[in-house]
């Protein structure tokens, strides 16, 4: 057997960043074949990975990808088990080459590559969710990821003309919709979509706080509570963060007439690491 070098050592640990120690084991077993080597690794991280499997992995971040034609993009919850490693770089990276994948290929199959990074990282990771948004028609896919990838949000805005989508005006006022999303949380697009058990709560709770009350004015404060709920809750109608003084849905109105385009928020999705779905 040829002895092995320091040189070969480093060259695997910078092929596979496996520790310095398995690295030489495994140059050994493989009698200096660094193919082999690579090889006995990745078999031996598939081990790692079923041990590791078990273990709680609650923190992580959120990945994104978009097209370079804006007319497609995916947000990516990718999990891992300490904090510390979700600010690594090989796990941010693994991530958001995860959310490029799967943004070209719904189907691709990426437990070897997870099973790499467990072998690598040395910590449980996980593929969580991810969703995938596309423009109804004429429109841009837009997304934000919020400082440290907690909070992610995707959104298409639909347009009128193909020339608004194309728009730096549009662009940005799609990624101001974004981070206002990542704000404050909107339970849904618009009144409509509340669900109904939802609705139903609301209105027991103004009912409750309405007792008492003259009964000619009960339904005014109850209607008059549904709807600051719905101003609170309901993206459309929220107070733009930037603007206080209008509502999203106003400014969808007044940038579209300047662009002369219509603007239409079609859907959006908000991301937080570790949130219950």
């Amino acid at each position: 057997m040829s002895a092995i070098s320091k040189e070969d050592v480093l060259n695997l640990r910078e092929k596979t960043g496996a520790g310095l120690i398995d690295c030489k084991r495994a140059l050994v077993e493989s009698n200096g074949s660094l193919d082999d080597a690579v090889s006995i690794l990745r078999k031996k991280g598939v081990a790692t990975a079923a041990k590791k499997a078990g273990r709680d992995a609650g923190e992580g971040i959120v990945a994104q990808s978009v097209s370079s034609d804006r007319t497609k993009g995916i947000l990516v919850e990718v999990n891992c088990e300490t904090d510390f490693v979700a600010k690594n770089d090989d796990f941010v990276n693994f991530s958001s080459a995860v959310a490029r994948q799967l943004l070209e290929n719904p189907d691709v199959d990426l437990e070897e590559q997870r099973t790499e990074q467990v072998a690598k990282i040395g910590e449980n990771i996980r593929i969580s969710r991810s969703t995938m948004l596309i423009p109804d028609s004429i429109g841009l896919v837009e997304s934000y990821v919020h400082t440290g990838g907690k909070v992610a949000v995707l959104l298409t805005l639909g347009t009128s003309t193909t020339e608004a989508a194309h728009s730096e005006r549009v662009q940005s006022l799609a990624r101001d919709l974004c981070m206002h999303i990542a704000a404050t949380s909107p339970v849904c697009l618009s009144r409509n979509d509340v669900p109904e058990e939802l609705v139903s709560k609301e209105k027991e709770i103004a009912m409750a706080q309405a007792e008492g009350k003259p009964a000619q004015a009960v339904d005014k404060i109850v209607q008059g509570k549904l709807d600051k709920y719905f101003s609170n809750s309901c993206f459309l109608e929220q107070s733009f963060v930037k603007d206080p003084d209008h509502s999203i849905q106003e400014l969808l109105i007044s940038t579209g007439k300047e662009i002369e385009a219509e603007l239409t928020v079609e859907k959006f999705v908000r991301f937080q690491v570790g949130e219950e779905v």
